[in-house]
C-alpha cells in the first residue's frame, strides 16, 4: 500500500471525473493518497471537489482532495497525472464549430482538420511535467489520444500512457451474439480508434464462425429490430462495422468502425445507411442526445455533491468501473500486476511501425512499468489501407504543429471528400482558426519558449 499524489486535469470531466472519483475511492492500495483536482471551470472543479469528497465520506476512503485552478500548482509534487482535458472535442465547442463548417459545405464537421488545439495543450502539460514533475506517469485521457502520445513521447523525456476504452468492444461483440464476455479471449491491435481484433475466441475455440453464423442469419433482423425501436444501431455492431469486417478479414472495434472510409459519411442518407435508421451518435441528432445525456449525469453530479438529503452512493453506486486509469497507477505502485490495453511508444511491439509511434497494444503492467506485448504483424491490407494512412496523417499534424506551418493543416482540409475548391479550404480553416466565441481556447498558454512560432501564417 503506498501513498501519491494523483493530478487531475481537466477534472471538470463529465465523462471521466466520477469513474476516477468512484475508482480511486474503493482502491484499498492508495488509502492515504493526494488526489488533486484542476480545471479552468471553477464552477465544474468545486462539484467534483465537493463530490470526492462526500463519496470518500460514502465509502470510507482514507484520501485528501484538493482543488485549483493552477495547472503548475496541481504539478507540484505529482506522481502521476491524469489529462482528461480538451478544447475541440467539448461538446458544446464541437456542436458549435459543426455548425460553422456546414455553413461551407462540410457534412457534420467532416473537414479533415487536425485536432491542433488540443494537442498544443498536450505538449504544453508535457513540457510542464519535464520542468516541474520529471518523474511523474502521465496517463492521457483527452483525443487525440494517438497523435497526443506520439507527440509527448518524442518531444519531451516523460513517461507516457495513453488509455481509451473503445476495446470493449469486444464485449458487445460478444454479448449480441450471444457469448459471455467474461469466456471470450481476444486481442486488438493497431492505433488509437483504428485497432482490429485479431485474436477472438470462446472458451478455447476461434469465436469468428459465430460470428459469421450471426452475420448470415440473424444480422439484418437484429438491425431491422432497433431501426424499428428508434434507438441507435451500436456502432460497434453496426452494418458499417460488417463491411468493414469483409473488407478486411477483422472486425473493427471499438470506435474504429464509427470512422472507417469517407463513403460511410458523406450525408445524413448515407449514415442511415450503414449505421442504422438514426444515422448513429455522430449526427446533429445523436450528439444532441449525448449533450442531453451529459447534461442529466451533470445535474445528478451538482446534486451529490451539494444535497445533504442525497448522497453520491445512491446515486452512482459502489462498484468500480471499467476505466483503466486507477487500476494502471496502482498496479506501478503496488505492483498489482495485470494486463492493460494502452497506447505507448511502439518499440517493436506491432509489426511495421516505427519504435517512436504510439501503438495500441496489450501491455503488462507492474512495478516494473509498462511493457508492451509484441503483437506481430496485422494483414498486409490492414496497414496499407487503415495503419499507413493514419500514420501520415499523423505525422502532417504533428509537424504542422511543431513546425508552425498552417498550410500543412490547410492539406488536411484541402483533403476531405467534401472539399471542392481550395478557396472553400482556406476560408473554412480560418473560420475554424477564428471561431467565436472560443472560451475554450482558454486553455492555450504561450509556449514561445519552447518552440519558435511565427506571428502570421500565410498560405
Amino acid at each position: 500500500m503506498s501513498s501519491v499524489k494523483i493530478s487531475i486535469i481537466g477534472a471538470g470531466s463529465v465523462v471521466f471525473s466520477l469513474a476516477l472519483v468512484k475508482d480511486v475511492c474503493l482502491t484499498e492500495g492508495l488509502k492515504g493518497s493526494t488526489v488533486s483536482f484542476m480545471d479552468i471551470n471553477e464552477e465544474r472543479l468545486d462539484i467534483v471537489h465537493r463530490l470526492a469528497t462526500r463519496y470518500a465520506e460514502d465509502l470510507g476512503a482514507d484520501l485528501k482532495f484538493e482543488r485549483t485552478l493552477n495547472r503548475e500548482e496541481t504539478l507540484q509534487d505529482a506522481d502521476f497525472v491524469i489529462n482528461t482535458a480538451t478544447i475541440t472535442h467539448n461538446e458544446y465547442f464541437m456542436k458549435r464549430r459543426r455548425e460553422l463548417v456546414e455553413k461551407f459545405g462540410y457534412f457534420y464537421g467532416h473537414t479533415g482538420m487536425p485536432e491542433y488545439h488540443n494537442l498544443q495543450l498536450m505538449l504544453e502539460v508535457a513540457l510542464d511535467m519535464e520542468r516541474i514533475c520529471p518523474d511523474a506517469w502521465i496517463l492521457q485521457a483527452g483525443n487525440p489520444v494517438f497523435e497526443g502520445t506520439t507527440l509527448m513521447t518524442r518531444e519531451t523525456g516523460i513517461k507516457a500512457c495513453g488509455i481509451c476504452h473503445g476495446h470493449y468492444g469486444y464485449q458487445t461483440i460478444a454479448r449480441v451474439i450471444g457469448l459471455d464476455p467474461e469466456k471470450v479471449t481476444w486481442q486488438a491491435p493497431g492505433l488509437n480508434h483504428n485497432i482490429w481484433l485479431t485474436h477472438f475466441y470462446y472458451e478455447g475455440q476461434d469465436a469468428y464462425p459465430i460470428l459469421d453464423d450471426w452475420i448470415e442469419h440473424k444480422a439484418e433482423a437484429y438491425w431491422a429490430e432497433i431501426n424499428a425501436s428508434g434507438r441507435d444501431i451500436p456502432a460497434q455492431m453496426s452494418p458499417a462495422a460488417i463491411h468493414q469486417y469483409k473488407m478486411y478479414g477483422l472486425m473493427p472495434v471499438g470506435d474504429t468502425p464509427r470512422g472507417g472510409g469517407w463513403w460511410y459519411h458523406t450525408d445524413m442518407e448515407t449514415r442511415k445507411r450503414w449505421y442504422g435508421a438514426t444515422g448513429g451518435g455522430d449526427t446533429p441528432e445523436g450528439r444532441d442526445r449525448i449533450l442531453r445525456d451529459k447534461e442529466k449525469k451533470y445535474e445528478q453530479m451538482k446534486q451529490a455533491a451539494y444535497d445533504p438529503s442525497v448522497r453520491p452512493i445512491s446515486l452512482f453506486g459502489s462498484q468500480r468501473t471499467r476505466e483503466q486509469h486507477i487500476a494502471i497507477i496502482d498496479a506501478l505502485v503496488n505492483d498489482h500486476e495485470g494486463e492493460f490495453q494502452v497506447n505507448v511508444p511502439n518499440n517493436g511491439a506491432l509489426a511495421g511501425l516505427p519504435d517512436d509511434v504510439a501503438v495500441e497494444v496489450p501491455a503488462r503492467v507492474s512495478k516494473k512499468g509498462i511493457q508492451p506485448i509484441c503483437v506481430g504483424e496485422l494483414p498486409p491490407k490492414i496497414m496499407l489501407e487503415c495503419i499507413y494512412p493514419d500514420w501520415l496523417d499523423a505525422e502532417r499534424t504533428l509537424e504542422a504543429l511543431l513546425s508552425g506551418d498552417k498550410s500543412m493543416l490547410l492539406y488536411g482540409i484541402l483533403q476531405s471528400h467534401q472539399t471542392r475548391s481550395y478557396d472553400q479550404a482556406v476560408e473554412t480553416l480560418e473560420a475554424i482558426m477564428h471561431i467565436e466565441p472560443n472560451e475554450p481556447m482558454a486553455y492555450i498558454e504561450d509556449i514561445n519558449d519552447h518552440y519558435a512560432w511565427p506571428e502570421t501564417w500565410d498560405l
